[in-house]
């Protein structure tokens, strides 16, 4: 089937209007772009599959690095510089689905489009023309599995464990239907800790990491939450912190504390966090400063927002619960910090919060060469 682009999506895709007035969402696809597709799913009203021949390429498009592109960071094939301003296009047409017409700044980043991850994890394979198991990733928008020989958005430390633990395991005989996954992670000195997990098992206990924010350490488990992309994170965390003005802070979705505690540690802080591994290890994290941390969910703690204090978001995908974003709308306190991976979300919450106004919106490219979004808010209440 033919199709002409329109624009990319949130999601990531290209879509296309077909003749029929079905849409089209398309994976190698991009505007402007005339391409031939393979349909990999199709519904009533609209479609989804990868193009697989590009008739009219796009002047933004770029050969991908690796061979397994669409598994990994389907943004492979666009120029660096249009990925930052795609990015921007987006996240203003989020707010402005919800009737928000903020400025947005450019998207900010490190400059680093490779090889920033810091946490991996593969599947395996298992090959019959070899009879050896091999590095995988799932074929996107299947439950197959196709074998790699190179990934580059993972930091360097990480592949190169990975494929020592794949040598170990072909030196021992062993069976790719054994495991579930491998998972890697490291921090920014190199310093690897990695685990299979095996089917049917409990997954092992990893070594914990640690790692240094704007100058303070932190500890993680490798298999819990932690930012993937530590450095273009610190210049978050700079942001947040010129925008930290009252003496009571209140850090919701806290997970380990890093926001929190990198912002406002000699402030009277309180930070709230739902998940009991996490809070562990914010309880550690938090040692030695005067924050209080409360196991709980946010929307369940809201007695903590006062008028004289900033609230820190960092919610889920899901964004905040409707009884938070009342609570804060009958509080009023004097400003929000809201970092969010998914700007969807981000901006219907932001539509409810009626008692305040964008003061800067800015998207940071945590995720380079992938259509994902980190989005900082900053509001002030309106006068």
């Amino acid at each position: 089937m033919n199709a002409i682009i329109d624009q990319l999506v949130p999601g990531g895709q290209g879509i296309a209007t077909l003749g029929d007035g079905k849409k089209a969402f398309l994976w190698n696809a991009l505007p402007s772009e005339a391409v031939e597709f393979e349909i990999t799913k199709n519904k009533r009203t609209y479609c989804e599959g990868v193009a697989t021949k590009i008739v009219k390429a796009s002047p933004h498009r770029i050969e991908p690095k690796d061979a397994c592109y669409l598994a990994t960071s389907p943004w492979q094939i666009l120029d660096y510089s249009e990925e930052l301003k795609q990015k921007q296009l987006l996240v203003e047409e989020c707010f402005h689905q919800q009737h928000i017409h903020a400025a947005v700044l450019p998207t900010a980043t490190d400059g680093k489009d490779f090889f920033y991850r810091n946490k991996m994890e593969y599947s395996l394979y298992w090959s019959n023309e070899d009879n050896l198991i091999h590095l995988a990733f799932h074929t996107r928008g299947t439950h197959r599995k196709a074998p790699i020989s190179q990934s580059s958005i993972e930091r360097p430390e990480i592949f190169a464990e990975a494929q020592k633990i794949i040598a170990k395991l072909n030196s021992e005989h062993a069976e790719a239907r054994t495991y579930q996954s491998l998972l890697i992670r490291c921090d920014q000195q190199g310093k690897v800790s990695s685990a299979l997990f095996e089917n049917g098992k409990a997954h092992p206990v990893m070594q914990s990491l640690s790692d240094t924010l704007n100058g303070y350490k932190y500890s993680y488990s490798p298999n819990g939450f932690f930012q993937i992309n530590l450095p273009v994170y610190e210049l978050v965390l700079e942001e947040i912190s010129q925008h930290i003005h009252t003496d009571k802070v209140l850090d919701l979705y806290a997970g380990v504390g890093s926001i929190g505690l990198s912002v406002a540690r000699n402030r009277k802080l309180t930070l709230v966090e739902v998940n009991g591994a996490a809070f562990a290890e914010m309880q550690n994290n938090a040692a030695h400063t005067n924050a209080q941390c409360i196991l709980a969910k946010s929307e369940d703690v809201t007695e903590y927002i006062t008028p004289d204090c900033t609230v820190i978001l960092d919610p889920p995908r899901a964004g905040c619960d409707p009884k938070l974003i009342a609570k804060i709308n009958t509080v009023r306190p004097e400003s929000i910090i809201y970092l969010s991976c998914n700007p969807i979300t981000q901006a219907r919450d932001i539509a409810m919060l009626n008692e305040y106004r964008i003061k800067k919106l800015q998207p940071f490219n945590f995720f380079p060469r992938t259509p994902h979004i980190e989005t900082l808010a900053i509001l002030s209440k309106n006068l």
